[in-house]
């Protein structure tokens, strides 16, 4: 019996699944390919961010770096946008408070050439006008109104993102303000990111073009005991001021998983955003494994039928392996988890669970794990043009030798 049969048992169409699966944008994150030094930052990373690892052949310039990209999405089915930090200025580097899209030409036209969407990031870190670790929450004006100015260019800079490519631009605030040792004072901070942030937004902004999502993290290295942007600051700001919640992955206690925030956040948010990443101990940010934790957040997307109101993207960075290989994996993944989902028969488990009948659902949760996952996949890849999983590898070994051993061990 071939796939198709198979799962028209489960009340599954499985051409009805891919070509939604055709239709999810994922973001791809840029600073992947070149362990987050961007193009106008030291080499030295700094706001709890750390990239470890000593693999030779990172994108050095522009032009390596979308070298490196062009590979990668070669091999990479599906929509996908480019996920870009405010330090990737391609042209005419200016102070971060006065980027505009001019900065950003060269990305631009790489983009609509690519037909690619770009997300944006404000890049509130490694940078000398982060003052005891805090920026939009520090108790000195001048780097508070700095940082203001930056994420109020970034906002503008995103609406020109989404009319240049037609894509509509997601822009992320993370900022990694906290203290190392327990604070005496959790309010007074908070407070002042508060009042920052009510001024950025004191600013209108074409909400048709840019969405703009608040990211928490729990802590980062360096800021162990307080971090300012909680999950719950920003989950309050975000819902008293109509803007996205974010979630990413590695950004939480390890025994705690976005996916049971996903369907709370659903009933009161008309859209969520997340970054899909692994947290491995102390770091936030390992390349994305065809896991549970990452299928079972796709499966709240598909499950809460949530594919128009969710902002998917990837935020990983490793320098141990080849850049581009991590990039394609965890792509790859992601894709293929939604497919996972796609394919799972959720009127049943849902019908199951609402007859009161555990025993049947634990049976059926079972049982369908056999069903035939990669002849659907494959049969993907195909309709995209794209190799399959034992097909793209040698490419990019090929790629390395010839085009990235040139750049020399960095």
């Amino acid at each position: 019996m071939n796939a198709k049969k198979i799962y028209e048992k489960y009340g599954i169409n499985i051409n009805q699944a891919i070509k939604k699966l055709s239709k999810i944008r994922i973001s791809l994150p840029c600073w992947q390919l070149d362990d987050v030094h961007g193009f106008i930052s030291t080499d030295n990373l700094s706001g709890g961010i750390a990239s470890t690892g000593g693999y030779p052949y990172r994108a050095r310039n522009f032009n390596e770096l979308i070298s490196d990209f062009d590979m990668a999405i070669k091999n990479i089915p599906g929509k996908l946008n480019i996920n870009l930090h405010a330090i990737y200025e391609s042209n005419n580097i200016t102070d971060r408070r006065d980027i505009t899209s001019s900065n950003y030409k060269s990305w631009i036209e790489y983009a609509k050439s690519r037909d690619l969407g770009i997300d944006f990031n404000p890049t509130i870190f490694s940078s000398d006008k982060i003052v005891d670790g805090l920026s939009l929450s520090s108790p000195i004006k001048n780097v508070r109104d700095y940082w203001i100015q930056h994420v109020k260019s970034c906002i503008k800079l995103s609406e020109d993102f989404t009319k240049e490519t037609g894509v509509k631009s997601l822009m992320n605030i993370w900022l990694p303000d906290g203290i190392k040792e327990e604070p005496a004072d959790r309010f007074g901070p908070r407070l002042r990111l508060k009042n920052s942030l009510d001024e950025v937004f004191k600013e209108p902004y074409n909400k048709n073009l840019v969405d703009i999502s608040l990211e928490s993290k729990l802590f980062g290295i360096g800021i162990e005991s307080y971090t300012v942007g909680s999950h719950e600051f920003y989950l309050s700001y975000t819902l008293k001021n109509h803007l996205i919640p974010l979630l990413d992955m590695g950004h939480f206690h390890p025994t705690e998983k976005i996916s049971d925030k996903i369907s709370s956040l659903l009933l009161f948010n008309k859209k969520i955003a997340l970054h899909l990443s692994r947290g491995v101990r102390w770091d936030s940010d390992h390349v994305v494994k065809l896991n549970d934790d990452l299928i079972q957040v796709t499966d709240e997307i598909i499950k809460n039928d949530a594919m128009k109101r969710c902002n998917i993207a990837l935020d990983f960075f490793d320098a141990s392996v080849n850049r581009v290989v991590a990039l394609i994996i965890g792509a790859r993944n992601t894709r293929k988890a939604l497919l996972i989902s796609l394919l799972t028969p959720w009127n049943l488990l849902k019908k199951a669970q609402d007859q009161g009948d555990h025993t049947k659902l634990l049976e059926l949760e079972e049982e369908i794990k056999g069903l035939p996952i990669n002849e659907v996949w494959n049969l993907y890849l195909k309709k995209e043009n794209m190799p399959k999983d034992d097909e793209w590898y040698p490419n990019i070994l090929k790629y390395e030798e010839e085009i990235m051993k040139k750049r020399g061990e960095n």
